[in-house]
C-alpha cells in the first residue's frame, strides 16, 4: 500500500477528540478496526472523507466504548510459571509453587500467605494447568456475580460463559448469554464488578444510549471512575 493511501486525521464522537488511521484500498466495503494503537478505519479507494466520517459516526457508541476499553498498550511478555513467580489474583498477589502431584490447581491462604500450587504430574506443561485453574476459578466467580446482578434487577440469569477477545472484556447475547474475558479474575472484585455490571445492563437495553447508562448507574453509582481505573490496570495484567 502506498503512503498516500493512509491518512491519520481526526473526528469529534460524544464530544471527545478522537485520533484514527484512514486507509483506501482495492477492499470494497468500509470497516472499523480497534487494537492498542487506535482506531483504524478501512475504505474503498474511491470513498471521500465525509462517507467515511459518516461511516464512524453511525457506529460511534461502539467507537468510543471498545476505546476506552482497550488495552493502552501491547500485551506484556508471556508470564513464566516458575517457582516463586508472583500472580494477581482478584487484585492480590499469588506466590507460585510447583509441586508434585495428580495434575491439580490447589489453592493455600493462611493470613497474610497466599499460595497458589500447582501439581504437577512428570512433564506436565505448567503454562496449561495454570491457565486452566485461573479459568476454573473466574468461571466460578463470574457466574456468582452475573447471578447476584441480575437479582438486583429482578432477571433470570442468563448462560454465563468465558472469552478471550482481544479488544472487548464482555458481551451479552440474546442467544449465548453473557460472556466476560477470563483474565479479568486478575483484578480487584471492584472492577469485575463494574464490566458484570454493565453486560447484565445490555440485557434490558441492548445499546449504549442514555436509557441502557442509567442502568448502569443503578447497578454500579460509580462506573465512570471504574472504567477509568480499569484501562490503567489492563496494561499491567500478565500474559500467560
Amino acid at each position: 500500500m502506498s503512503a498516500a493511501a493512509v491518512e491519520l486525521r481526526e473526528i469529534i464522537l460524544g464530544g471527545q477528540r478522537i485520533a484514527y488511521t484512514l486507509r483506501r484500498s482495492a477492499r470494497k466495503t468500509l470497516g472499523l478496526r480497534i487494537d492498542h494503537r487506535g482506531l483504524t478505519v478501512g475504505v474503498p479507494l474511491r470513498v471521500g472523507l465525509r462517507e467515511a466520517e459518516a461511516f464512524i459516526r453511525s457506529h460511534a457508541d461502539w467507537v468510543v466504548e471498545k476505546l476506552q476499553a482497550r488495552p493502552s498498550a501491547p500485551p506484556a511478555a508471556a508470564f513464566e510459571p516458575v517457582e516463586g513467580a508472583s500472580i494477581p489474583f482478584l487484585g492480590e498477589a499469588w506466590q507460585l509453587r510447583l509441586g508434585r502431584g495428580n495434575n491439580r490447581v490447589l489453592w493455600h491462604e493462611q493470613g497474610p500467605d497466599k499460595v497458589l500450587e500447582l501439581a504437577l504430574r512428570g512433564g506436565a506443561d505448567a503454562r496449561q494447568l495454570l491457565l486452566r485453574g485461573l479459568q476454573q476459578r473466574s468461571l466460578e466467580l463470574f457466574t456468582h456475580r452475573v447471578e447476584e446482578f441480575c437479582l438486583r434487577l429482578g432477571r433470570p440469569t442468563p448462560a454465563v460463559g468465558l472469552s478471550n477477545a482481544r479488544t472487548r472484556w464482555g458481551s451479552c447475547s440474546s442467544r449465548s448469554g453473557i460472556r466476560l474475558h477470563w483474565r479479568l479474575v486478575h483484578l480487584p472484585l471492584g472492577l469485575i464488578d463494574y464490566v458484570v455490571a454493565h453486560e447484565v445492563a445490555h440485557l434490558v437495553e441492548m445499546n449504549h444510549s442514555p436509557r441502557f447508562w442509567a442502568v448502569v448507574e443503578s447497578l454500579y453509582p460509580d462506573h465512570q471512575a471504574a472504567r477509568k481505573a480499569l484501562r490503567q490496570a489492563a496494561a499491567h495484567l500478565p500474559s500467560i
